[in-house]
């Protein structure tokens, strides 16, 4: 990796932020390209939010990637918003613009890529989707399913009403019917893919205990979750013979358009890169 004085600056803003696969997602690209650039883990209280994004953007930094807890903070904090972060309603991204801080979200990207690389482009269109959860994710695979051209959206939550509020909050603004209930009212009938957008089965917790007989041969799970890279949830549609997307996919689609907005350049996700990061989920 080549760095210089003139080297273009970005990083990830959590608390904490140990955790996050971003500096070495980021790192393996700028290496790949020969960026003379450096993406590095910023440790920030939400106390300290607005002021150290002040001062980093003075000292030069092009952007950041935002996590846990400052997602809120960051829409609020950004002066424009991209029609994806104004629907969802929280930003991942914010980049230095001359018009001040523009707020983005990519998790939207990241899923609907992640969609379309195993299912292909057209799969879903026309088609019935399920999500199962009604959290910020939830507001993201709805606004990534409407625009894979799905026509029915159905939401499951553990609070029916959530759910439904969920639902309304999108009449009008997305093309295709979006509907809540109870996990009560669960059926995979009639459904081509199923979204699980809650934390459930993540570092070694119960998936949901939710049936999968019914849904269709050839229908896709995608779990948001990625550690495990396998959850229970996905064992089980793998055994159903079902077609399985785990949450790395998505953590690496959707690192792509913040990579291009701060660097300049378009990265590819390839296998050399996800199997660096499974080896680091494997503790390898």
């Amino acid at each position: 990796m080549r760095l210089s004085g003139s080297a273009r600056l970005a990083g990830v803003i959590g608390w904490p932020v140990a955790q996050s696969l971003s500096p070495m997602l980021h790192g393996h690209w700028l290496e790949q390209y020969g960026i003379d650039g450096a993406y590095v883990p910023l440790a920030i209280t939400a106390s300290d939010f607005a002021r150290s994004i002040d001062g980093l953007t003075r000292a030069g930094f092009v952007g950041f990637n935002v996590t846990v807890p400052h997602k809120e903070s960051a829409f609020a904090l950004a002066a424009h918003h991209d029609d994806a972060a104004r629907l969802i309603g929280a930003v991942n991204l914010l980049v230095v613009t001359p018009k001040g801080l523009e707020g983005r979200n990519t998790d939207a990207y990241g899923l609907a890529a992640s969609l379309t690389q195993h299912l292909g482009l057209d799969v879903l269109r026309g088609k019935t989707a399920a999500i199962w959860g009604a959290g910020g994710t939830t507001r993201a695979a709805i606004y990534a399913l409407a625009g894979l051209g799905v026509t029915d959206i159905r939401i499951f939550n553990r609070t029916a009403a959530k759910a439904v509020a969920l639902a309304a909050s999108f009449t009008g603004l997305v093309a295709a019917k979006v509907s809540g209930a109870g996990y009560d009212a669960w059926s995979g009938k009639d459904v081509t893919v199923l979204v699980h957008t809650t934390v459930a089965g993540m570092k070694q917790t119960p998936s949901l205990d939710l049936s999968l007989d019914d849904l269709p041969a050839g229908a896709c799970v995608l779990d948001v979750v990625y550690n495990p890279l396998e959850t229970g949830l996905l064992a089980r549609a793998r055994t159903r013979g079902l077609i399985t997307v785990d949450g790395l996919w998505m953590l690496l689609h959707q690192a792509v358009p913040s990579f291009e907005a701060f660097y300049g350049l378009k990265p590819d996700v390839t296998p050399a890169l996800r199997e660096k990061l499974v080896k680091v989920l494997q503790g390898g």
